[in-house]
């Protein structure tokens, strides 16, 4: 049986995104008969372990140096390596892709990335003309967006025609397996000011923020629950009125759900893809987190108009459903499959 490996980040403060999409890549590869095996750190995030163990997949942990890399990737006798870091060093990538074929999922910069294949998921990423490494072949833009099978068993088979005419919107939140930025305390404030009735569920992965959460003095007709982090995210999704979310890797997973998404802009990485979307009418805006963090009142007006309009949510929700189809992991897995 042929073997892949997959060596992603995770950690308390990068998050678990690069974990999530490499799962909907693994999924799809694991689906053709190709075993896989993860190499990260999962053990610092219990739940993205529970999410790699939950599909069967092995876990090795991380090592940092090329040689630990070739070493280890020889022991465990791949037959191709995935690659998602924001963290590993240049030379890594080159000394694995001088013994195994290679793939790596990169966001505009490169940062020293290195592989046979190149996959940049993000909106309008096919507008851009990088200098690609020697005999590189990238494969850009929405079409490849990867979407795990959670998110695909929830996709509606039509577009979204209308917003539900809810009397009191059902609000969900949730910033990452880990929200390591702290944007949950920050949203609930700004939802609060609006003064609008909401019903919100907001996803807090540790209890400082919880608190912080469950401290915001809410107005009349306003409701706000705290859950720790689900595997029910898609199923959440689709019950709620508006979701708000990181401008992140779930970005793509809101659109193709057909969510009604508002999105912060949590961290600098994120600025291309986050103006990129707000600016294609799929997803509205709330801002950068620190502007949030400062003063709230441009996201309160965004969330009023959201929060008041069931047509307004309707079309966002339609734009994005036709933006992201969910094949986009098929074509990278043909990508990478092609390379062995």
């Amino acid at each position: 049986m042929r073997r892949v490996g997959v060596r992603c980040d995770v950690g308390p403060g990068r998050g678990i995104g690069h974990v999530m999409r490499c799962l909907a890549l693994a999924e799809e590869v694991r689906r053709r008969g190709v075993d896989l095996v993860f190499v990260c750190d999962a053990y610092t995030v219990p739940w993205a372990a529970e999410q790699i163990a939950a599909r069967g997949m092995a876990v090795e942990r991380a090592v940092g140096s090329p040689d630990e890399h070739v070493e280890l990737f020889k022991r465990l006798r791949l037959d191709a390596v995935v690659f998602d870091s924001y963290d590993l060093d240049a030379p890594v990538y080159s000394a694995v892709r001088a013994s195994l074929p290679t793939l790596a999922i990169v966001d505009g910069d490169f940062r020293g990335a290195e592989a046979d294949v190149l996959v940049d998921q993000n909106l309008a990423a096919e507008l851009d003309h990088p200098s690609l490494p020697r005999d590189s072949v990238r494969l850009a833009g929405l079409p490849y967006v990867m979407i795990r099978d959670e998110i695909l068993g929830h996709r509606p088979s039509t577009p979204p025609t209308t917003g539900r005419a809810s009397a009191v919107p059902r609000v969900f939140a949730f910033f990452g397996g880990t929200d390591a930025f702290g944007a949950g305390p920050y949203v609930a404030r700004a939802l609060a000011a609006t003064g609008l009735p909401f019903e919100a569920t907001v996803v807090a992965p540790a209890p400082d923020l919880a608190a912080r959460i469950a401290a915001v003095e809410l107005q009349p007709h306003q409701r706000l629950d705290v859950i720790g982090p689900t595997d029910q995210l898609a199923a959440r999704v689709r019950e709620a009125d508006l979701t708000i979310s990181a401008s992140g890797t779930s970005t793509w997973e809101l659109l193709c759900l057909g969510a009604t998404a508002a999105l912060v802009c949590v961290v600098d990485n994120q600025v291309m893809g986050y103006e990129r979307a707000v600016d294609t009418g799929a997803a509205a805006g709330l801002g950068l987190l620190s502007a949030l963090q400062q003063d709230s009142s441009s996201a309160d007006q965004v969330l009023k108009r959201l929060l008041g309009d069931p047509a307004e949510r309707g079309r966002l929700a339609r734009a994005g459903w036709e933006l992201v189809d969910g094949r986009g992991r098929e074509r990278v897995a043909d990508a990478l499959l092609g390379l062995i």
